[in-house]
């Protein structure tokens, strides 16, 4: 009786210290939760548009009117993102009439906002965005654009301005960046009164070489044929009338004097 109650204690003792360790190990051992997602990577406008092409006046006019900061944040800290569209430095050496010399700061700066749309754009989403009417720009409502997607190529139109997206600069998950080879002027600013595209200069008619029976074939117009020195035939037949009636005088001279 005393040998089972030593052995009962026993095993008691080795189910509590096995409990004991099983609890341990499970408290050392917690569940790992997932890593978090990397942060996206942050989008930087004035290098991109310092080393990625020739955008420096664009970029020159976005730090003077402070909308580079706009584009920054809409870009980084939104989940909406921003697609911005460049004009290279040629379409801003091109732009003669109207001017953006003449224009006050506030304007400047709606038009800087008007190069811009506060949503991410692949170039596939601009097919649905071409069905949808004007896009109002990140100026505001009444500044809005016109997008026509022809067989992957999209058309921008402003009123005053038309163009394609000519390059795809940059695109990550929150900023796109596309090339335009024109600056978008807004008629909320420059009046509707557009002046009339003027039409290409029809193109010279070619010279056609002239025709073998052509006059220009012959070296100009056909000058008269030359008079024929050879005698007609009413000619012919009075000198041989005459010549009859000589015959038949001398004839008859001959047979009167015999």
């Amino acid at each position: 009786m005393g040998s089972r109650i030593i052995l009962f204690a026993i095993f008691s003792v080795l189910a509590i210290a096995s409990s004991s360790s099983v609890n341990a190990a499970t408290a050392k051992s917690p569940i790992s939760s997932p890593a978090p997602a990397p942060a996206p990577e942050y989008v930087n406008l004035t290098h991109l548009f310092s080393f990625a092409g020739p955008y420096k006046i664009f970029l020159g006019y976005l730090e003077s009117t402070k909308v580079l900061d706009t584009f920054q944040n809409q870009a980084n800290d939104t989940t909406e993102g921003i697609t911005i569209f460049a004009p290279n430095d040629a379409a801003f050496s091109k732009l003669k009439n109207p001017s953006l010399a003449n224009l006050t700061q506030d304007q400047l700066r709606s038009v800087c906002l008007y190069h811009a749309l506060a949503h991410y754009y692949t170039l596939a989403d601009f097919q649905k965005l071409s069905q949808s009417g004007p896009v109002t720009t990140f100026a505001g409502g009444q500044y809005s654009l016109n997008f026509t997607d022809n067989s992957g190529t999209v058309l921008i139109d402003s009123g005053w301005s038309k163009t394609k997206i000519s390059s795809s600069v940059s695109a990550t998950d929150r900023a796109a960046v596309y090339e335009v080879n024109k600056v978008l002027l807004p008629e909320a600013i420059f009046g509707t009164d557009i002046p009339p595209t003027s039409a290409p200069a029809p193109a010279p008619t070619p010279e056609t070489a002239p025709t073998a029976d052509s006059p220009a074939a012959d070296g100009g117009s056909k000058s008269a044929p030359a008079s024929s020195t050879k005698p007609s035939s009413s000619f012919k037949i009075s000198s041989l009338s005459a010549l009859t009636h000589l015959v038949f005088a001398v004839a008859i001279g001959g047979f009167l004097f015999l």
